[in-house]
C-alpha cells in the first residue's frame, strides 16, 4: 500500500513539474522579447525607423498606403476574445483598425494602453454594419451600444505583418 501511495506522489510531482516546464517553453516559443523589452508577434521586426503617428498620417496622405510602412503608436483596445485585431490611437480623435496578415498571429488581451510598433500596409476601408457590430461584441460592449451601430464607417486600416508591444 505504501509503495502505491509513494508511486502516486512521485507521479503527481513529476506531472506538475513537467507541465510547468511545458508552459514555460510554450510561452517562450510564442513570445520572444527583443533587447528593448518588446514582445514580438508575427514577422521579426525592429523599432528602427518607425514613424510616429503624425508623420505616418502625412506619409499615407501623400503617398497612399500600398507600400510597406513601419509606425509606432498606442493601442486603444483589442479583441477580448483572441487578440485578433486592435485599434491604434491616431492622436486626432480617430483610431486605426489593425488586423494581422493571414490571421497569422494575435496580440495579448491586455494590450490596451501599451506602445506598439507595427510593420505592414495601411489602406482605407469601409466597415459594414455587421462587421462593426462583430467588433463591438469582441470588445465586450453592452448590447445597447451594439444596437446603436446603424451606419457603415470609413476608416484608415492597417494589415500588420509584425508587431512589437511594450
Amino acid at each position: 500500500m505504501q509503495k502505491i501511495i509513494i508511486s502516486i506522489l512521485v507521479f503527481s510531482v513529476f506531472t506538475q513539474v513537467s507541465c510547468q516546464n511545458n508552459a514555460t517553453s510554450n510561452e517562450a516559443s510564442t513570445q520572444s522579447e527583443t533587447s528593448s523589452d518588446y514582445i514580438s508577434k508575427g514577422d521579426q521586426i525592429t523599432d528602427t525607423d518607425a514613424l510616429n503617428i503624425p508623420d505616418f498620417l502625412a506619409t499615407v496622405e501623400k503617398h497612399g498606403g500600398a507600400d510597406p510602412i513601419k509606425v509606432k503608436g498606442t493601442i486603444n483596445d483589442c479583441c477580448q476574445k483572441k487578440g485578433c485585431w486592435m485599434n491604434v490611437d491616431l492622436q486626432n480623435g480617430e483610431e486605426m483598425m489593425v488586423r494581422f496578415k493571414d490571421y497569422g498571429f494575435f496580440v495579448p488581451l491586455d494590450a490596451a494602453g501599451k506602445e506598439v510598433v507595427m510593420q505592414g500596409k495601411a489602406y482605407y476601408d469601409t466597415l459594414d454594419v455587421a462587421t462593426l457590430k462583430h467588433y463591438a461584441e469582441d470588445k465586450g460592449l453592452p448590447q445597447e451600444e451594439i444596437d446603436k451601430i446603424t451606419e457603415p464607417q470609413p476608416k484608415l486600416a492597417f494589415e500588420a505583418t509584425g508587431v512589437l508591444i511594450r
